[in-house]
């Protein structure tokens, strides 16, 4: 499989997952340009490591299929967001949260942890469960994140 052939099929994934060249490359800490240049097959080399890191963020292994999606993605997430307080943040109200765009007071301090520490991988696969689950664009989702993130000015580079 050549780069172009993996272009296109970081080009799918992307869409699938409602992000924006833009965002991908926030999430990857690439540069739109490399992600652009990758997924019009015009881009001349791209280092193992930020490939695979790429490919990893985006749940697509070297043989290029999809991996088997984590099914329990919100849970994962909700566990995560969760490790410094005392109660957890179920699936459900993650779920709830990212599809409505509204956050409860009582799982702000969650969610503002998840933004911030949850690895970008599972923030992803947890985007497109809620959207999967909820039968919305993951768009709509990625949406509320970068409001969330803004109005809780996250340090975090992949929000910027």
């Amino acid at each position: 499989m050549n780069l172009r052939e993996i272009g296109l099929q970081v080009a799918n994934r992307r869409v699938v997952l409602g992000l924006t060249q833009e965002r991908l490359a926030k999430l990857s800490n690439l540069s739109r340009s490399t992600i652009l240049h990758l997924e019009n097959g015009t881009l001349k080399d791209l280092g193992a490591a930020k490939l695979l890191a790429l490919l990893g963020l985006l749940g697509i292994d070297v043989s290029m299929q999809g991996r088997h999606k984590k099914q329990y993605a919100l849970e994962a997430a909700g566990q995560t967001a969760s490790v410094s307080y005392k109660n957890k943040l179920t699936a459900s109200q993650l779920a709830k949260s990212l599809v409505s765009g509204k956050i409860p007071e009582p799982i702000f301090p969650y969610i503002a942890s998840l933004l911030d520490e949850a690895p970008l991988p599972l923030i992803v696969l947890a985007v497109e469960e809620a959207a999967k689950a909820s039968n919305i664009s993951p768009k709509s989702i990625w949406k509320n994140i970068d409001r969330w993130a803004h109005e809780m000015h996250s340090p975090r580079m992949a929000w910027q």
